[in-house]
């Protein structure tokens, strides 16, 4: 049994309001926590209530407490009526538990049970948990009939007559007295059961006149999927964030960092040293320093041969995890066998000054050093030391306290712990058309006819021109795409080779083209063509000062344009972060700011061992159009703190935030190991209000070979501010994507071909980078394999389909019932509707407005809280056997055993057969719609055409309204004037030709 406690203290409350009663209310306060209720005194009469009583919850699970919210509702008692109107509500997150000598009382703002409730004032509480065994949790009692029983009179006796029922109960079944009741019995429970409220009447004999606080255990549910989003309220650099509001404190000023908790660091800056002793004993000096505080240690890296070292290096010690009031900075003399003792210097941490940007950098300055019986000698080391924020400028370049692992700093080290921004190339699409080429002319063979094709490679791309005929002047016309990268670091190589045989190709000649020299366009206007000497290798092709002039040469006819009017897709087109076209003059001005604090995770799945037990060392990457930010690695925590803030400009709100959490591989054993995947969330922007904060712990969840695996909880802050509502909303009247998608369109298989092309551009870019995102890294944000097939996915998106046209489905079932007269009114009622609609045809359109702007407006009561996040259950991901899982890891092309490929392939079949069925099926109804004036029945086509005509006569001389009154009233018609065999206009259609009579 856990021996923590949540304790609250209800303080007061100030400004209520009462909208049923002129504002005269008299308010008690219930509060509820882990499946507990408690309830305060009324306060008759009183719109600025002081309580000051203390509750203790009983915490069933201390690992779930973060994950528990604390939720107060206040309630205005009424005089003889049953009625609670309800005054405002506070939901405290578990996330923002403090212990009781940390916590302090705070004024929460009351929020609105519903858009239609209204809610004013705040309410004074102090949560706070604690673990002192002498405080006992709050022991339940009953909740009233009505709230009057709060409120003393002189002509009650609560105590004796509770006191007599408790002692009648106990003589009619004693063990009952001690029972506490885990279901609340409703109002009109109680007062048919009377005898369960009596069950607590035990606890009252311990009540004085003035009636004590109650509480209730009730049977509610349970705690929330651990897959779902939770809210957090956390105390953030400009406040506490309660309902996406920062509401401000006075000891927290506003700064640049307001969506991130403030930690505060001891820097320490070593630049160099000068002055050192030339020689030691065993030899050269290759100096170090070693930066101590109490069990921290920070060591820069040691030079070699240098008695005037430079090091110029920041270490940051979180001031709350220091153990001593003395910084020590030992410079030392590197040894194969015991490192030798050079000098100190000491610092006392009370003297150390603090630096609060914008203020410029604290100026370094020389300390001799000291020797070990405190003797200063000529040595000096140049150092700058003060206190700071994440905010110093220094924070990026600094080594952390908690990412300290071994006595070698080294740069490598240094490198994969430090937090950095990557920005990933700006990407262009290149078209080249080959046309032809003139006197083709085979070396070894001139007689002969060439075959010839042309290769064009850049980089790593690589595609062929079909081979042309036996021709001295091939003509291709043929067009290619390619993806390059700013700077223009390739050139396009294009070779003309002959086919001289089945595997054998003999080069003719090269023509090398910078990408620099290529022109550039943002629209569909024409491009110009070149013709382009072949030389006989790429050094012949590329230089440019030859002395030798070439009178009679190969040539190639080439048009070459950078695209620079389409937007090149490096990620999924639904997860894409940026959708602005390539060239700069097309880009729009930009509609918002969006800003992320990634503030800290918990419950961490270990992926390594370390020492024996179970850890992780890791860091969160998120991506949002060309930026990506890396945080700093924090080693050995399952429960790592960040609190680094980033920002971003945003153009379209229909873009996608990615924020992924990875395992550094490079401290695990062996180093340099692949990256290991904990989690991912997607944050789209249009679905964020603007300017509110969102502060909410999202579940890392993975699928694995073993199953769908939470491996924690990330916990971030959002805010999307828009700098103009008027550009943002004429957004959502322009194209998604850029007008060249739309004049000269991309197919679809063209666009996912030029999408893995530039993810590996992008993916070798940053793997240049230090520390480098890795492969791994990349795709996992990119979703650059959810092209490939999985059993799971196609079920859940077969499931989607199904869910989207439920809808029409239910309505057409519906209708059968009103048309069988299932319901005599409910048709009744349709019929009156109906005619109403036929003899004011100009209300049709305006009801069916209207209709939706109230289910519009009536599901705004359940619109979403947060965020949309992974659904489990959207995914299909919670049901997934064991084979489908196997199948979905598995590396193309396949390593398994000839049966399992064998089985699943089969089992392929039968799924793709019945899509294949279901997709002919609706296929041949449109097709059949066709033929009905297509004459491919010329029967069918002419009854058609004649019906037509006699309708139309008809209509001509009925009035509409009767003609639809009376097609409408044929339609709902009883039972009893139908027939069970299809009606002849269904069986004309269904006698109509489709293609499948010319499938083979």
């Amino acid at each position: 049994m856990s021996n923590i406690k949540l304790g609250v203290e209800v303080i007061s409350a100030h400004g209520l309001f009462n909208a049923d009663k002129q504002n005269s209310c008299s308010p008690f306060v219930e509060l509820k926590f882990d499946n507990q209720i408690f309830r305060t005194t009324t306060k008759p009469n009183d719109p600025n209530p002081v309580w000051h009583e203390s509750f203790y919850f009983a915490v069933s699970d201390p690992s779930f407490l973060s994950t528990r919210t604390l939720e107060a509702h206040v309630y205005s008692y009424q005089d003889g009526t049953d009625a609670k109107p309800f005054l405002g509500k506070v939901r405290v997150n578990g996330t923002s538990f403090v212990p009781r000598s940390e916590a302090a009382p705070f004024n929460y703002p009351l929020e609105k049970r519903s858009v239609f409730s209204r809610a004013r004032g705040e309410l004074g509480l102090r949560v706070f948990i604690t673990e002192d065994p002498s405080i006992t949790p709050s022991l339940p009692t009953p909740v009233p009939e009505s709230p009057r029983s709060y409120i003393p009179s002189p002509r009650q006796e609560p105590v004796k007559s509770i006191i007599t029922a408790a002692a009648n109960m106990v003589a009619a079944d004693k063990p009952k007295a001690r029972t506490l009741y885990n279901v609340t019995p409703s109002v009109n429970q109680q007062q048919q059961q009377p005898t369960t409220t009596m069950n607590y009447g035990m606890q009252e004999m311990r009540a004085a006149a003035p009636m004590p606080p109650r509480v209730v255990q009730y049977n509610g549910p349970g705690p929330s999927s651990d897959f779902t989003v939770k809210e957090t309220s956390p105390f953030l650099g400009g406040g506490r964030i309660i309902g996406g509001r920062i509401v401000r404190g006075t000891q927290r000023p506003v700064g640049t960092y307001d969506l991130v908790e403030e930690m505060r660091f001891l820097f320490v800056r070593v630049v160099k040293a000068r002055d050192l002793p030339d020689r030691d004993l065993t030899g050269s000096l290759d100096p170090y320093v070693e930066v101590k505080i109490g069990n921290f240690k920070g060591v820069t890296r040691h030079l070699d041969k240098n008695s005037d070292p430079e090091w110029n290096q920041v270490f940051a010690f979180a001031k709350e995890n220091l153990q001593s009031n003395v910084l020590e900075i030992v410079v030392k003399d590197k040894d194969l066998v015991l490192d030798d003792y050079v000098g100190t210097v000491r610092f006392d941490l009370h003297e150390v000054r603090s630096r609060v940007p914008p203020d410029s950098p604290l100026a370094p300055e020389w300390y001799r050093l000291e020797n070990k019986r405190g003797e200063k000698k000529r040595a000096e080391i140049m150092l700058a030391v003060w206190e700071g924020t994440q905010a110093d400028e220094a924070f990026g370049d600094a080594v952390f306290s908690d990412s300290l692992t071994s006595s070698d700093s080294s740069d490598i080290i240094s490198a994969n712990l430090r937090s950095k921004v990557y920005h990933s190339p700006r990407l262009w699409y290149l078209r080249v058309r080959i046309i032809e080429a003139q006197d083709v002319i085979i070396v070894s063979d001139k007689s002969r006819l060439p075959e010839a094709f042309v290769r064009i490679q850049i980089g790593n791309q690589m595609l062929k021109t079909k081979v042309s005929q036996r021709s001295f002047h091939p003509r291709w016309d043929q067009e290619f795409m390619f993806v390059v990268a700013e700077p223009f670091e390739e050139h396009l190589v294009l070779s003309v080779e002959d086919h001289s045989a089945a595997n054998r190709d003999e080069p003719v000649g090269k023509a090398v083209i910078p990408l620099s020299a290529i022109e550039r366009r943002t629209d569909d206007r024409a491009f110009h063509s070149r013709w382009f000497h072949l030389e006989d290798s790429i050094s012949d092709a590329m230089d440019e000062d030859k002395t030798k002039r070439v009178k009679f040469a190969t040539r190639l006819h080439v048009a070459a344009v950078l695209e620079g009017g389409y937007h090149v897709f490096d990620e999924s087109t639904y997860y894409s972060s940026d959708l602005r076209p390539t060239a700069r003059p097309l880009w729009k001005q930009a509609i918002g700011v969006l800003e992320l604090g990634i503030l800290n995770a918990n419950g961490l799945h270990p992926v390594k061992n370390r020492d024996g037990k179970g850890t992780s060392d890791t860091y969160v990457v998120a991506k949002y159009g060309h930026k990506w930010v890396r945080s700093r690695t924090v080693i050995n925590s399952l429960s790592p703190k960040y609190n680094e803030q980033y920002t971003w400009e945003v153009f379209d709100p229909a873009t996608v935030l990615t924020i992924c959490v990875f395992d550094n591989g490079h401290f695990a054993a062996g180093g340099n190991n692949r990256d290991q995947t904990i989690g991912k969330v997607r944050i789209r922007l249009s679905t964020l209000q603007t300017g509110r904060v969102y502060t909410n712990a999202y579940p890392l969840l993975v699928l694995t070979p073993s199953g769908l695996k939470k491996r924690g909880e990330l916990h971030l802050a959002v805010r999307f501010t828009c700098t103009s509502v008027s550009n943002t909303l004429m957004k959502y009247t322009k194209p998604l994507l850029p007008k060249m998608h739309y004049t000269q369109p991309l197919s679809v298989n063209l666009q996912e071909m030029l999408r893995v092309q530039a993810l590996n551009i992008i993916v070798a870019r940053l793997g240049r980078s230090e520390p480098p995102l890795r492969r791994e890294v990349v795709e996992y944000m990119t979703d650059a394999k959810t092209h490939l097939f999985s059993m799971r996915r196609s079920k859940a998106n077969f499931f989607r389909f199904t869910a989207v046209f439920s809808g029409v489905m239910s309505v057409w079932k519906w209708m059968g019932e009103v048309c069988s007269w299932r319901t005599p009114v409910t048709t009744a009622l349709v019929h009156v509707l109906y005619t109403m609609l036929v003899m004011f045809p100009e209300m049709i359109l305006p009801t069916v407005f209207l209709y939706m702007a109230v289910i519009g407006l009536w599901n705004y009561r359940s619109k979403p809280r947060f965020p949309p996040h992974m659904d489990t259950k959207l995914s299909y991901a919670e049901s997934v056997n064991a084979d489908e899982l196997d199948e979905e890891f598995d590396i193309f092309p396949t390593m398994k055993a000839p049966d399992i490929v064998k089985m699943r392939y089969d089992r392929l079949r039968i799924v793709a057969g019945k899509i294949q069925t279901v997709v002919g099926d609706i296929a041949a109804q449109g097709e059949r719609v066709q033929a009905l004036l297509s004459w491919r029945d010329p029967r069918a086509t002419a009854i058609f055409v004649t019906f037509c005509f006699i309708v139309a006569m008809v209509l001509y001389i009925t009035p509409f309204k009767l003609f639809a009154l009376l097609s409408g009233y044929y339609f709902m018609r009883h039972p009893k004037l139908r027939h069970r065999i299809p009606s002849a206009p269904l069986n004309f259609f269904r006698r109509l030709p489709a293609m499948t009579d010319s499938m083979l």
